[in-house]
């Protein structure tokens, strides 16, 4: 018998001799010929990729094969078992749409956790004391500004509000309190005082209500969409900063936009956005908003780190038939 087959969607940037190494010396690598979702679904049908036990994707790779939802997941070959999503969120994937196919999926939580984090606290800081207008005119021959800005605030202090406590949310907890921030959280469950590092678990709403900084670090999904809009930021304490470095979408846009107007939110620093690459013009108009292109985990050494993590768990899923990291949902699977 020949190797068993592993589909490649999207590229290795970092990897290539642990690649070689862990997989294409165990498998048959198919690429994709396609160049858009209407050619990668016939390509599927057409056969290609027959024999291919696991796929290996990138958030890149959306770009020729869209979500990877029912329509798609019905065409993929009767072979393919696993999907190793090269990635910390995977709202790309329909995780159901898999599990109904009796195909498992992985993730990649651990490797992104400090990068993420590092990304977050730079948001923090520069919203906090409202870095960026003044960036702004500097780059336009105006030094701070004229009249000059609003005066900052120091983070010494503040209380940090983190909605979503996974390993991204732990990891920027110890960062914050380095500059002296003291944290609250809600997650979906309470954890233990070991994982926690004495932060205080509060419930949604209390959050929400008593954070002067609040930090959204949770995973997209149809439970978590917008959990962030109007009705959150008329309970917010006025003057609150916003970070995202989550998933756009779990903050509603608009109703950001409304509540930097009215100054209810005095700041917001962003990573991640509603329709990327799309952002929203009153976020690009206001000068409080501290904006990046969804560079959480642009550097080498964490993009390294995933590659490794994702060619880990299609190694095991060929060898051992199970995934180092399967997603949440399919814990138990």
């Amino acid at each position: 018998m020949g190797k068993p087959g592993v589909l490649l969607l999207g590229k290795i940037d970092h990897a290539h001799k642990e690649w070689a190494e862990n997989v294409e010396s165990i498998a048959d690598v198919k690429k994709p010929k396609a160049e858009s979702r209407a050619e990668f679904l016939e390509e599927c049908k057409s056969g290609a990729f027959d024999g291919c036990v696991a796929a290996y994707r990138t958030f890149s790779s959306f770009a020729i094969t869209g979500m990877i939802d029912e329509e798609v997941v019905a065409v993929l070959p009767k072979s393919l078992k696993y999907i190793c999503h090269n990635g910390a969120g995977y709202d790309q994937v329909d995780i159901h749409a898999c599990t109904a196919r009796d195909i498992r999926v992985s993730n990649v939580p651990k490797a992104v956790d400090d990068a993420t984090a590092d990304t977050n606290m730079f948001l923090i800081l520069g919203a906090l004391r409202g870095f960026n207008t003044s960036m702004l005119a500097l780059r336009a021959g105006n030094w701070r500004g004229a009249p000059a800005p609003p005066l900052g605030h120091d983070p010494q202090g503040k209380v940090l509000g983190i909605l979503g406590m996974g390993g991204i949310g732990r990891n920027l907890m110890k960062k914050a309190a380095a500059f002296g921030m003291t944290t609250q959280y809600y997650n979906r469950s309470q954890l233990s005082e070991e994982l926690s590092g004495g932060a205080k678990y509060v419930s949604f709403e209390e959050l929400i209500k008593t954070s002067d900084v609040l930090s959204l670090n949770l995973p997209l999904n149809k439970n978590t969409r917008h959990i962030i809009s109007t009705k959150e930021f008329e309970m917010m304490k006025p003057g609150v900063v916003i970070v995202n470095t989550a998933r756009g979408a779990v903050m509603d846009e608009a109703a950001l936009v409304e509540a930097l107007k009215k100054g209810q939110v005095w700041s917001a620093g962003l990573d991640v956005y509603e329709e990327e690459p799309k952002i929203h013009p009153g976020l690009i108009d206001n000068p409080h908003v501290l904006l990046l292109p969804h560079m959480g985990t642009w550097t080498v050494e964490t993009q390294t780190k995933m590659e490794n993590w994702c060619m880990g768990n299609v190694k095991s899923a060929i060898e051992t038939g199970k995934l180092m990291s399967p997603v949440l949902e399919q814990k138990d699977m």
